[in-house]
C-alpha cells in the first residue's frame, strides 16, 4: 500500500473542519498566554520520544493551517521512529505556534499509537503465514474515527467498516429483535440489494450456518477460544466456501497469533483504537540559526 497516498482519502475540508473544531475545543475564548509569547515570528522542533510508527500528518498539518504556520516534514508518513529523531519543523508567529502545540501533540501521539499497534499485530499474523486482514472495529473515540481509522490504514491493517453505512453488521440484539437469524438476514438483504455486504455474528455452528443458508457474505464468529473458533470456521466452510469468517472477541497482540488459521479471512481486533499507547512527541521552540534540541535547557 502506497501510505503518503492515504491522504487522498481525507477531503480538505473535512480536514480543515476537524482541526477548527479541535482548537476551538482548547481555547474558545481568550488565550491570556499569547501576551507571554507574543507574536514574533518562531520556529519549533517536532520531535519523537518513543519508538513506534509515524501517523496523521494531514492532520497536523490541518491544524497548523488553521494557525497559518507552515509544517516540513524531515519523516514520510509511516516511519519507524528510532528516538529521540526530530520529525518535523513548523513556523510561524510564537503565540500560533504554542496556541496549536498541544492539540496537534494530541492527535500525532494517538493517531501514531494505533498505527504502531495496527503494524505489530499485522507483523505477528503475517509471522504465521497468514493471508487474511487484520482489522480494527466501530470501537472508536466520538468525534475522532476519522483519525483512527486512518492510523489504522498507516498502520496496514483494514479499517473495517466506518460507520453504520458502511456494511450491514447484524448482531446478537438485532437478531433477539428480529426474531431469528433468518428474518435479521432476509430483512437486511431485501434492504442493501447488491450495494453492500451482510455480516451476521453468531455464537454457534448452527448459527452461523443458517445465516449463511439466509445469504449472509460474512459470519463473525465472536468470543471464541481458538481451540473452539477453527473447527467451526472448516465446518462452515466446507459447507459454503464463499461465506468469509472474521473472528473476533478477546484478540489481542499477545494471542493474535493463536486465531490465524487457514479458514479465517478476517481478525478484527478492538483493542487497536481502544487501547493502544500513545506515543511521545514533543515541540520544542529554538533560536533562528541554533540547533534544535529535543529538551529545554534553563541555566
Amino acid at each position: 500500500m502506497d501510505i503518503e497516498g492515504l491522504s487522498l482519502l481525507l477531503p480538505p475540508t473535512t480536514l480543515a473542519a476537524l482541526a477548527d473544531s479541535w482548537l476551538r475545543e482548547d481555547c474558545p475564548g481568550l488565550n491570556f498566554a499569547a501576551l507571554v509569547t507574543g507574536a514574533a515570528p518562531s520556529q519549533a522542533a517536532l520531535w519523537a520520544k518513543s519508538p513506534g510508527v509515524l501517523a496523521g500528518r494531514p492532520f497536523f498539518d490541518a491544524i497548523f493551517a488553521q494557525l497559518n504556520c507552515q509544517v516540513t516534514w524531515l519523516l514520510p508518513e509511516g516511519s519507524q521512529l528510532v528516538p529521540v529523531v526530530q520529525v518535523a519543523e513548523v513556523r510561524g508567529p510564537a503565540h500560533r505556534l504554542l496556541l496549536g502545540e498541544r492539540v496537534a501533540l494530541n492527535m500525532l501521539a494517538r493517531c501514531s499509537g494505533i498505527a504502531s499497534a495496527a503494524a505489530t499485530a499485522v507483523k505477528i499474523a503475517r509471522g504465521t503465514g497468514w493471508t487474511g486482514h487484520v482489522a480494527g472495529t466501530r470501537k472508536t473515540t466520538p468525534g475522532f474515527r476519522l483519525v483512527e481509522k486512518y492510523g489504522l490504514l498507516v498502520g496496514g491493517a483494514a479499517s473495517h467498516r466506518y460507520d453504520l453505512g458502511g456494511m450491514v453488521m447484524v448482531k446478537d440484539n438485532h437478531v433477539v429483535a428480529a426474531g431469528g437469524v433468518e428474518k435479521a438476514v432476509r430483512s437486511a438483504r431485501q434492504a442493501v440489494d447488491f450495494a453492500l455486504k451482510v455480516e451476521v455474528e453468531c455464537s454457534s455452528l448452527q448459527e452461523a450456518v443458517h445465516a449463511a443458508e439466509a445469504g449472509a457474505d460474512l459470519v463473525l464468529l465472536d468470543n471464541f477460544k481458538p481451540e473452539e473458533l477453527h473447527p467451526i470456521a472448516q465446518a462452515l466452510k466446507a459447507q459454503f466456501p464463499r461465506v468469509a469468517v472474521e473472528a473476533s472477541g478477546g484478540v489481542t497482540l499477545s494471542n493474535i497469533s493463536q486465531f490465524c488459521g487457514p479458514h479465517i479471512d478476517v481478525i478484527s481486533l478492538g483493542m487497536l483504537t481502544q487501547a493502544a499507547p500513545a506515543l511521545d512527541f514533543s515541540l520544542k521552540l529554538f533560536a533562528e540559526g541554533a540547533t534544535p534540541v529535543p529538551h529545554s535547557r534553563r541555566s
